[in-house]
């Protein structure tokens, strides 16, 4: 994180672990947080004064926990407008930011096209990107102390350098510290899928999650996996590649150099390469193609069938493997949500080992500023050692 790794919110253990919980579920009574964490509710009222005192919690009016029952409690919930966080999401051609408050609901978004593609205007256009939203609101600015940046590729939290899969150029590029000097926030940059992950696992359909996958789909085609509660990164960084498990050996050649991989079936340029070729029609858009398999094109619809069996099967190896107990689909283009939701499903219940199948798939659409809120939301969690 930059500037000089700015010290978290929290850092004893009982502080650390009863602010991650009302983040996500707030409120709660000191009872329930006691019987969440183990703690007994001295410690709980002891580790929550702090965090009263500096206003990121609050306690709410007296209400009894039954009929009959004793002296009223107090429950504690997170005071959202405590402090905002900035999330920008660096993509192909356009950057797209949010600010967030500490429940992650986005209170504000913006975005704009880049001119240029080369890292220092990039990092000119971010700055004032950021500028545009701390000025939406009055409070945002004088609240505000972190900043999320997340791109399409490798990044490293410690050194602030990223390396965008869909920018020419952008190899090791230091991106954190020229932002922070910019902008005057700390930064925290991360891959967007695993940010993404994040969210969700914290305040999504992750909550209470202990196992837990998110994959998305569009230009490419990945995934994030909490085991035990953590993000799994790998020993390299390369955790949860999900688009590149070879699924045909005879499929289409893959950008990472090998072929049949489910991106080189599944991405939107994949089929949509598929259904031009299938309709000879070079210059047919996604639109097209999407009205084509819905109008009963054969070779249109067997392109989103084929697509969609390629993630099944991507994901019934994933569920196998890593046993979560919800996986979450996003989708780039709700358009093609419908036609690719059957083909999924099938391949996922014929493939996946019977046991782990139990585990839920939920399919929804992925507009641009859940990208921003994934870079917010790793701004939430610079507030954790």
């Amino acid at each position: 994180m930059f500037p000089n790794h700015a010290n978290p919110l929290v850092t004893a253990p009982a502080e650390t672990t009863i602010l991650a919980i009302l983040l996500a579920e707030s409120p709660l009574s000191r009872v329930e947080l006691a019987r969440r964490t183990g703690l007994s509710s001295t410690a709980v009222t002891k580790a929550a004064r702090p965090l009263i005192d500096g206003g990121y919690l609050h306690e709410l009016p007296p209400e009894r926990t039954a009929p009959g029952a004793g002296r009223p409690v107090n429950p504690l919930a997170v005071t959202p407008d405590r402090e905002f966080f900035v999330g920008v999401w660096i993509g192909a051609d356009s950057l797209h930011g949010a600010v967030c408050d500490l429940r992650a609901r986005v209170r504000a978004t913006a975005e704009r096209p880049l001119d240029r593609l080369d890292p220092a205007p990039v990092v000119a256009q971010l700055a004032e990107l950021v500028d545009e939203l701390l000025d939406s609101a009055g409070e945002f600015r004088e609240r505000t102390r972190q900043l999320g940046i997340v791109v399409a590729g490798w990044a490293n939290r410690d050194t602030g350098q990223v390396s965008h899969q869909l920018l020419p150029g952008w190899e090791d590029v230091a991106l954190a510290e020229p932002v922070a000097a910019a902008t005057g926030l700390t930064v925290t940059v991360e891959n967007d899928v695993k940010a993404l992950t994040v969210a969700e696992h914290w305040f999504g359909e992750g909550i209470g999650t202990e196992y837990f996958a998110l994959v998305t789909l569009g230009a490419r085609v990945a995934s994030g996996l909490v085991v035990n509660g953590e993000l799994v990164t790998g020993a390299y960084g390369a955790a949860g590649e999900l688009g590149h498990v070879r699924v045909d050996p005879d499929g289409p050649a893959c950008r990472c150099g090998s072929n049949g991989c489910v991106e080189a079936i599944a991405s939107t340029d994949a089929i949509l390469a598929a259904v031009r070729e299938a309709a000879g029609d070079p210059e047919l858009d996604l639109e097209g193609a999407v009205r084509l398999a819905r109008d009963g094109d054969p070779g249109a619809r067997e392109a989103f069938v084929r697509a969609g069996r390629a993630v099944g099967t991507g994901i019934a190896t994933l569920v196998t493997l890593f046993g979560p107990e919800r996986v979450v689909i996003a989708a780039e283009s709700s358009d093609t949500l419908d036609l690719l939701d059957g083909p999924i499903r099938e391949a996922y219940a014929e493939l996946c080992f019977k046991a782990a199948a139990r585990c839920p798939l939920s399919l929804r659409p992925l507009p641009p500023e859940e990208w921003a809120r994934g870079g917010a939301v790793i701004g939430i969690q610079a507030l954790f050692p």
